[in-house]
């Protein structure tokens, strides 16, 4: 496996250094990462569920796409190279629109520690899956979310559930229309 380097940031996103992936996440340390949710023409999001071989979070479900960028790379350019990588999907335009920063540590002894862009983009097809990344895709609606949260909370990841009200809620009111 190709070694891959995190972007260490302090909290106010400015880059303080660069550290191997699994070493930051045994660290805690706080790096830069992005979240993409891909609504499509029915205001409904595609999530995908992680694969079972990753490292932390293996198997439960999260929004469309998230990763880390690289080193001089923008957010907008890391999202469509990660969308391309995990779901061979090119024909999206992904606007940035929120950050936040959360931590979060799993049982493994790993943690989740990120200074997290989201962003939004429109998809309306089939998204044809790179299975050591990905398990499974479908689209979901607010509704459909909310109810698999509350009665199964344990199936998705933490920065998902942080975000999806937040993501859905920014969606409706302010970017619909936009994308």
């Amino acid at each position: 496996m190709k070694q891959e380097n995190v972007i260490l940031v302090d909290s106010n996103d400015r880059m303080i250094g660069s550290m191997e992936k699994y070493e930051a996440h045994e660290k805690g340390l706080l790096h830069r990462a992005f979240s993409v949710f891909l609504f499509n023409d029915q205001d409904e999001l595609l999530l995908q569920q992680r694969a079972l071989s990753k490292y932390h979070c293996g198997g439960l479900w999260t929004n469309s796409c998230c990763s880390h960028q690289r080193q001089e790379e923008s957010n907008v350019d890391a999202a469509k190279r990660r969308l391309m990588e995990e779901l061979g999907i090119t024909a999206t335009d992904p606007q940035d629109v929120f950050s936040f920063v959360y931590k979060a540590q799993f049982d493994n002894g790993l943690t989740e520690h990120e200074f997290d862009y989201v962003l939004f983009g429109k998809f309306n097809g089939t998204p044809e899956i790179n299975e050591e990344e990905v398990a499974a895709t479908k689209y979901m609606n607010q509704r459909e979310i909310q109810n698999e949260i509350q009665h199964s909370p344990e199936q998705f990841t933490p920065w998902f559930k942080l975000i999806y009200q937040r993501a859905f809620d920014t969606y409706f009111n302010i970017y619909k229309n936009k994308l």
